[in-house]
């Protein structure tokens, strides 16, 4: 997927402009409050989800503005295509190629990017939950139908917490829940073999650019907290996480939720072979994530065949003249956006473009 043409009215606060954008490096740069970060967010709506940033689609109109809309032209399979999004009484309606779309989740696989900002440095920093929501969201962007049995699972799970709280009650609790430990079971299974499988792939396509951001200085692994292997079979994880959802419930009638599961895992994400949490600097921090996030678009054009675009918010600060200078210069093939504060940081660029935000109005150099 290349984007060849953006174009926007009252979103956020910039100013109405049409932009052409070039197929591979484009730079934004202007001081902080101006609206690169809104450029990016703009693009980033058209993946058919909800905004990186959290916010809501009536958040994302210009104040005193009743409505906004934003038009891409991108080619992908093979031609021409165009996109529109508007956003009026707070919410948003998505075209593809002039034909209103049921919802705007409709557009999911037909324009694809992925983003790194400084809040998924979160991925390093904060809780297990972080990172489960960053592996099964980049699962569902390869994989549609994992979205499924996530979505069961997460069900079947409320289902057997509520009944925790009721089981006391029970002469014999593990009949009365055998029902629901075998079809979480079943459906935990495929979220974790599932899960197995993408880190491994992400841990190796990470690894190599981690390498190349840090001039082959650090080794970055991105393990799975699990003994499986991806040559574990769906039917063994099964098996052995019924074992486990019956072994614990004695504990997990005493604390009235489920201890055991998919939904309680964490990956360890190393540096060097030490742990990047507890020992890497804010600038491995940031080259670790921003190796995520790649390989994660690598990934996904890999095993769907469609290259997402590239979005990468405040990349620059915390960062030493190599870790630069790769970004710039060794991301191939790649349509890549960029913002930074300081031109200073781009003066390696060797070829693309380059665009300033002031006061919302986005000019190119």
């Amino acid at each position: 997927m290349i984007i060849n043409r953006l174009e926007y009215c009252n979103f956020r606060n910039l100013k109405s402009k049409c932009i052409h954008p070039c197929g591979g490096m484009n730079i934004i740069t202007g001081d902080n409050g101006q609206g690169k970060t809104n450029l990016l967010e703009c693009i980033w709506m058209f993946n058919g989800v909800k905004s990186f940033r959290g916010s809501k689609d009536r958040e994302l109109v210009a104040f005193g503005e009743s409505s906004a809309w934003a038009e891409l032209g991108f080619f992908a399979e093979d031609r021409e295509q165009y996109a529109r999004l508007e956003f009026k009484n707070g919410k948003r309606e998505a075209f593809l190629n002039e034909i209103k779309k049921p919802a705007p989740s409709h557009l999911m696989g037909k324009l694809t990017s992925v983003i790194f900002s400084p809040v998924h440095l979160s991925l390093v920093k904060d809780g297990p939950g972080v990172r489960r929501k960053f592996t099964d969201s980049a699962i569902c962007q390869v994989k549609p139908k994992y979205s499924v049995y996530l979505a069961r699972y997460n069900r079947i799970l409320n289902q057997r917490n509520a009944l925790l709280k009721e089981l006391s009650a029970y002469s014999d609790p593990y009949t009365a829940i055998e029902v629901w430990n075998r079809e979480l079971a079943e459906n935990g299974a495929v979220i974790i073999s599932e899960r197995i499988k993408y880190l491994a792939r992400l841990s190796d396509t990470a690894c190599e650019y981690h390498s190349g951001i840090s001039d082959n200085k650090e080794k970055l692994e991105i393990i799975y907290k699990k003994k499986y292997t991806s040559e574990t079979t769906v039917s063994e994880i099964s098996h052995e996480l019924s074992e486990q959802l019956n072994q614990s419930l004695k504990e997990d009638l005493q604390l009235k939720y489920t201890t055991k599961g998919p939904h309680r895992d964490d990956m360890d994400i190393y540096i060097n072979g030490k742990s990047a949490r507890q020992y890497a600097s804010q600038g491995q921090q940031r080259s670790a994530v921003l190796s995520m996030k790649l390989a994660e678009a690598t990934l996904a054009d890999q095993i769907t065949g469609t290259r997402p675009v590239i979005l990468l918010d405040d990349v620059m600060s915390e960062l030493d003249n190599v870790r630069k200078s790769f970004l710039l210069n060794e991301l191939k093939e790649k349509q890549v956006f960029i913002t930074c504060c300081d031109e200073a940081s781009v003066s390696a660029l060797a070829r693309g473009k380059v665009f300033t935000v002031k006061s919302g109005d986005v000019s190119e150099k």
